[in-house]
């Protein structure tokens, strides 16, 4: 069996939001000229998804859509910069979540896998975390979906990406051999839309009863037992 593995990365793979809650205020600043008072809810949500939000709280008029739609790439440039000024930061002010490259590295271990990412960060900004903590070595970034950056919602987009591992690898992932790793209500639909198995894990803002009850396949309160995703993954037939 070919297996695909999709993995979220905040608050799954690692926690980081007080780094990027000061990266988006500065780049919400710079770009509207408006002091980031509230920043929306994040868990399941991409940078698009959590920008326009942020414009409606902090009184960014929407009348003109046009003209929204027109500061999403500025914006998503300065947070990238922004972001990137606080690399050094990810590692004393965010924290790799416990288990996360034991889980990654058992799962490289198995046969027949490809790993990626199915994130709502942009493209640069999720290779930015993985790389603070050492976990891009684990995964083949080329595949990934990065709903920043592409143009889908995550149900979508994760289509697109299966799409990209089998034009890349020239093999086929079933729906039951595709498999995303995530920690939000909104990833387990993700899933559901995109064809693939869920594997919610509780390390983020839901708990696993709000996980299971949303319709995740399996539900880990966090990835500190590597064999049981691994049991997971390898059990169901493609």
């Amino acid at each position: 069996m070919h297996l695909l593995v999709l993995w979220n990365i905040d608050l799954t793979l690692v926690d980081v939001v007080k780094v990027t809650r000061a990266a988006y205020a500065e780049a919400f600043a710079t770009i509207t000229g408006r002091p980031l008072v509230q920043l929306p809810q994040m868990a399941g949500r991409t940078e698009p998804e959590v920008f326009f939000d942020a414009l409606a709280l902090n009184g960014v008029s929407l009348r003109d859509p046009d003209e929204s739609e027109r500061l999403l790439a500025p914006f998503g440039a300065e947070l990238a910069t922004s972001l990137a000024a606080r690399r050094d930061l990810l590692t004393t002010q965010g924290q790799l979540l416990p288990g996360a490259a034991e889980s990654l590295a058992a799962v490289a271990g198995l046969p027949d896998v490809v790993q990626s990412v199915l994130t709502g960060s942009s493209r640069p900004n999720a290779a930015l975390k993985l790389r603070a903590f050492g976990l891009d070595r684990y995964l083949d970034l080329t595949v990934g979906g990065f709903a920043g950056s592409d143009p889908y919602p995550k149900g979508a987009l994760l289509r697109v990406t299966r799409q990209r591992a089998e034009e890349k690898y020239q093999v086929a992932f079933t729906e039951r051999a595709t498999v995303y790793v995530a920690d939000s209500p909104r990833d387990v639909e993700a899933a559901k839309i995109g064809g693939a198995r869920s594997l919610a894990v509780a390390s983020g803002r839901a708990s696993s009863a709000e996980l299971r009850d949303a319709g995740a396949d399996a539900v880990l309160p966090d990835l500190t037992d590597p064999t049981a995703l691994t049991v997971f993954l390898t059990a169901a037939p493609a």
